[in-house]
């Protein structure tokens, strides 16, 4: 059996991070709001930021990992 070709590349785009980063800095400022149009609760937590983040940069497009089936 043939050793497996390791894929190279990025798993992120730039402008996911990008948005990721947007992201955390609107938390620490306390203006991040989760649910369809911030209509949620106030985000808290890093994990929760960076969930939305990467969410909002697969709604315009950018490239990011589809989301696991829970």
């Amino acid at each position: 059996m043939a050793p497996r070709k390791k894929s190279s590349g990025r798993k992120y785009g730039k402008a996911a991070s990008k948005s990721v980063e947007s992201a955390m800095r609107r938390e620490k400022r306390g203006t991040l709001r989760s649910g369809k149009g911030g209509k949620g609760g106030k985000v808290t937590s890093r994990k929760q930021a960076i969930a939305v983040g990467l969410s909002e940069a697969r709604k315009k497009g950018a490239k990011v990992p589809r989301k696991k089936a829970a």
